[in-house]
């Protein structure tokens, strides 16, 4: 089983999570795709939910797909959000934002009363950080951002090459029009204080660890599905 067919395993038990009349968050990249086409398919069946997404471009497929949309400021809680991840480890500590959509999937998810994660089984790992940490941040005083978030990862006892995202020779640019640092650590021993660290940093808008937020993760992989936390 491939890594794509393992994605779609894990869209579809996630399914299972999802009650008629739900307000749900809707994630972001390419295994939160597959899910939204999933409830895309369910809501053409009769399935009565409201949805919110986490980025324009879940937006539009939703949109595409017949799917009652909303927004936070519409329904400011959400009873459930389902997304992908880059990275999770066995205590549900998540590194997202590979897509550029960790502002909006961060609050979207702190506004559920329950997050899953969906993902094969290659995202899973025993330390984060071989996936680089995206750290979103305003585009006034980039290089001065950058080097208090240097400093703030050592002091936090992780250190590797932090870059601007850069797309086609152009500075990525977020949803919410901001830039996007992808610090390289290769192993983040303590993500609680790393966390910590970069939230207090002037002109870091959010980072991509995800803490206390993922109450359930649905792996699927070669020999099937494996569920870390709550079940349905």
């Amino acid at each position: 089983m491939d890594a794509d067919t393992q994605k779609l395993r894990a869209a579809e038990r996630a399914l299972d999570y999802v009650k008629r009349g739900m307000k749900l968050g809707l994630g972001t990249g390419s295994t939160a795709a597959k899910f939204v086409d999933l409830v895309g398919a369910r809501v053409k069946d009769g399935l009565n939910i409201l949805c919110v997404p986490t980025s324009e471009a879940t937006r539009k497929q939703a949109e595409a797909l017949g799917i009652p949309l909303a927004t936070l400021d519409d329904e400011p809680s959400l009873d459930l959000t389902v997304d992908g991840a880059d990275q999770l480890d066995e205590q549900l500590r998540l590194i997202k934002g590979g897509g550029g959509a960790l502002l909006r999937e961060k609050i979207v998810a702190a506004a559920s009363q329950r997050m899953v994660v969906i993902a094969d089984a290659g995202k899973l790992v025993d330390v984060l950080g071989a996936f680089p940490l995206p750290v979103e941040i305003d585009r006034f005083g980039i290089r001065a951002t950058r080097a208090r978030v240097e400093d703030a990862a050592r002091e936090a006892g992780c250190d590797g090459p932090i870059a601007l995202r850069n797309i086609d020779g152009q500075n990525f640019v977020s949803d919410g029009g901001n830039y996007i640092l992808d610090c390289s650590f290769s192993r983040i021993a303590d993500p609680v204080k790393l966390g910590l660290a970069l939230s207090i940093v002037p002109g870091v808008v959010e980072h991509g660890l995800f803490v206390d937020l993922c109450d359930a993760a649905i792996v699927a992989g070669p020999d099937g599905i494996q569920i870390i936390g709550e079940g349905p």
